[in-house]
């Protein structure tokens, strides 16, 4: 396994877990079994062949988490085109332009977006299809029709190619060099427009490979998939590696809302929880800070024996919350705050925190929970290298975080500026990510070098760090650190909510929020301490992986 092609691993999966089921949508009372997916794929396989798709073209899909989407995305590995993933909520001038900039020559969609789209704006696609019905939603005259004309004859065509049925011995992919190109990834950065990671399929075996060896999944087990698909993170784990060992994957096309996605762990119970930091942060915010705040638990907290059994009663009443069957959560996409991290490591539930980028398809660093080092985001990867650049005492003095090996991508599409600004020549990609690594290859995150400030005294602030104390502090919902004219500014939208359960009116928030500054400057370094808080009426802007869009307030 270790060595095998990322196809026939694929080929493998699905004859060996022919009856088993591979993919459910939440809510919709429909699964499909590894035998119909596989029919799935050869279906589109010809579809390709009739609208003459090459190996190496590209193809868009855009849509919510669904079958079909995942369909559409196997189907495309397993020919040999490339997959252009893009994701569901960005704008139409945005998704008109990534369709273009990858030359991508078929598109299926969703079709409440595409009805917002105007088909001539993206010439090079010779056919848009359908991610809902089995329609093409619009054609180029250069294919005659070539796919609204086979739609009507497609069981026709899968009949004549496969006479006896499709069975086990059908599933055959081509064998591919793992250096081809597999997907063509835009990044919704945090500084600006997007730009194509090139993965190969290298890379994305890599990462696969990682999973099987790690047992994340493995036959049988159950996956809540609710991260959305066209990204790296979720892609890998939510969808890649699942399918690679038979596990039972249920998609959540819905906005995963608090209520939805306990309704829905308590419903699949998923094996293995891939999650960004937001929806623990939610938990602990909302539902155990809360309890752990009572005068009663406090002073509870104080007795040695009643604090190891409230502990172990929040952590039981989390993990069951979660659907009660799963070996681990892991955290990726975003730094966990520290307080919330703190927390869960001492009531000993079972999360680590990983790392990775788009760029890596994309880890870089993982530990299973019980070696897992607060503060860390993992150990890098068997497969992978890392360092700290200029960094005479790597372990102790921050600096840039590079990396190189299986997972790191051929470059950034028809960008080649972009790419020698990351990539050097001996292969090592830097990260814009400020940290320290241990002897062993831990990783430590200190925060990105695109934001860190330099102080007056020549300190360097990692804006981050501070973010993480601050939004911890009462009636702060999120805030960013800001350099103003030398000076330290705090950017903060307020909890609302927690203010109107307090009774705290609008009035009162300048005073409220002079006392979190104080509160929080005794928390900082000098260096670091806070001259003024900004109120902002609105929530930041962010990306739909739900990053804060630094450069928005930066200016």
């Amino acid at each position: 396994m270790d060595n095998e092609n990322l196809l026939k691993i694929y080929a493998s999966s699905f004859r060996k877990n022919w009856e088993l089921p591979a993919l459910s949508e939440f809510g919709a009372g429909q699964t499909m079994t590894y035998a119909d997916l596989s029919r799935r794929i050869a279906a589109i396989h010809l579809l390709f062949n009739e609208c003459g798709v090459k190996r190496g073209d590209k193809v868009a899909l855009m849509g919510k988490n669904s079958i079909s989407w995942v369909v559409v995305y196997m189907a495309t590995l397993t020919y040999g085109a490339v997959i252009v993933p893009v994701l569901h909520d960005f704008n139409v001038q945005d998704a008109q332009h990534i369709i273009n900039h990858s030359e991508s020559v078929m598109l299926f969609i969703n079709e409440s977006i595409f009805d917002n789209m105007e088909f001539e704006k993206i010439p090079m696609v010779k056919a848009v299809m359908s991610l809902e019905r089995r329609e093409v939603l619009a054609e180029h005259p250069v294919t005659n029709r070539a796919a609204e004309k086979f739609l009507t004859k497609l069981p026709v065509r899968m009949r004549r190619k496969y006479p006896h049925g499709f069975t086990t011995a059908d599933v055959d992919y081509p064998d591919i060099p793992e250096t081809a190109l597999a997907e063509i990834n835009y990044t919704s950065g945090t500084t600006g427009f997007s730009k194509g990671v090139m993965l190969s399929l290298g890379n994305l075996g890599g990462n696969v490979r990682f999973g099987m060896r790690s047992r994340l999944h493995y036959r049988g087990s159950r996956a809540l998939s609710f991260l959305p698909l066209a990204h790296a993170y979720g892609c890998a784990f939510d969808m890649l590696t699942p399918l690679a060992v038979g596990t039972h994957v249920t998609l959540l096309g819905k906005l995963p809302t608090p209520k939805l996605l306990l309704k829905a762990f308590a419903e699949v119970k998923p094996n293995l929880i891939i999650c960004v930091p937001l929806i623990l942060e939610k938990i602990y915010r909302n539902k155990l800070r809360p309890i752990i705040e009572k005068a009663t638990v406090r002073n509870a907290l104080k007795v040695p024996g009643l604090k190891t059994l409230i502990f172990r009663k929040i952590r039981n009443s989390l993990i069951e919350a979660l659907g009660g069957e799963f070996e681990e959560v892991i955290v990726g996409g975003a730094p966990l705050n520290h307080d919330v991290e703190l927390f869960l490591h001492r009531i000993k539930f079972p999360f680590t925190v990983g790392y990775g980028m788009t760029e890596c398809g994309p880890l870089i660093s993982y530990t299973p929970w019980r070696q897992f080092i607060p503060g860390s985001s993992g150990r890098t990867l068997p497969s992978m290298e890392s360092k700290i650049a200029d960094s005479a005492n790597p372990a102790k003095i921050p600096g840039e975080i590079c990396v190189r090996g299986e997972n790191v991508m051929q470059g950034y599409y028809k960008n080649p500026e972009a790419t020698e600004a990351v990539l050097d020549a001996e292969g090592w990609l830097h990260t814009g990510d400020m940290g320290t690594i241990s002897n062993h290859g831990t990783i430590f995150i200190r925060g990105r070098y695109k934001t860190m400030i330099l102080g007056a005294s020549g300190q360097n602030i990692y804006p981050e760090e501070i973010e993480a104390k601050l939004n911890n502090m009462p009636y702060v919902s999120e805030s960013l650190i800001v350099e103003r004219g030398k000076h330290l500014i705090a950017l903060v939208y307020p909890d609302y909510e927690a203010m109107d359960r307090d009774k705290i009116s609008n009035e009162k928030l300048p005073e409220v929020m002079e006392q979190v500054r104080s509160d929080l400057n005794s928390l900082v370094a000098p260096y670091e301490r806070i001259d003024r808080i900004q109120l902002i009426a609105n929530e930041f802007e962010k990306t739909p992986k739900r990053s804060i869009k630094r450069y928005l307030y930066n200016a």
